[in-house]
């Protein structure tokens, strides 16, 4: 990546009050998007101008209230399935005043996700995946048929510390080998046009077509 746009998305704005939240998160070992690629994210919500994203892996609520407070008249919809999580993220949407666009669930993203109506078939502008790394295979199927075409779907940690191109941990291989076969399936599909920066622990960013 050019040195100068990241330089320009580590400056990017960013509300104190998010910062300090972020800051919180960190000092309390709870998993926040890295800065490089939440500035990335908040660049797709800008551009992009979604009015539904769809995010798998809430955590505290940060990235997902951050996205809101970016675009006043999106909607999120966010699965997490900590419950310690999911209420800390609830406490978040109301501190920033966004809980009444967001549509949390607490349970497994791949229960939930196959269980959203045909109806809402590419009905999401935009989605976030930083889910449980070893299950983003299984969950493509359905994020493809729940994005719109033009849509964009942001996948996060997809280069785990540099081990998804090196030599992993022993302890963490099978994890890296299930990374390494979500981005061959990734950059192969027809249906998506895919990048992959490296941005925090990597994120692979997909056109839908």
């Amino acid at each position: 990546m050019d040195e100068k746009f990241s330089k320009s998305l580590v400056r990017a704005d960013i509300p104190e009050a998010l910062k300090q939240k972020r800051e919180e998160a960190r000092a309390a070992g709870v998993p926040v998007a890295d800065d490089e690629t939440l500035q990335y994210l908040l660049f797709t919500v800008l551009t992009l101008q979604p009015k539904r994203i769809l995010e798998i892996g809430t955590a505290v609520g940060l990235s997902g209230a951050a996205m809101l407070l970016k675009k006043n008249d999106a909607r999120l919809t966010t699965i997490e399935i900590d419950e310690s999580s999911y209420l800390a993220a609830k406490e978040n949407f109301r501190f920033f005043g966004v809980e009444d666009r967001v549509n949390a669930y607490l349970g497994d993203a791949g229960e939930i996700l196959s269980a959203m109506p045909r109806e809402i078939n590419g009905a999401f502008d935009l989605v976030f995946l930083d889910g449980p790394k070893a299950q983003y295979i299984k969950y493509l199927p359905e994020i493809k048929r729940l994005l719109r075409a033009g849509g964009v779907l942001l996948s996060d940690d997809i280069l785990l510390y540099g081990w998804v191109d090196g030599e992993p941990p022993k302890k963490r291989h099978m994890l890296v080998e299930k990374i390494r076969g979500y981005l061959r399936v990734l950059c192969a599909d027809k249906e998506f046009l895919t990048s992959i920066l490296p941005l925090g622990d990597g994120l692979a960013v997909s056109v839908k077509r």
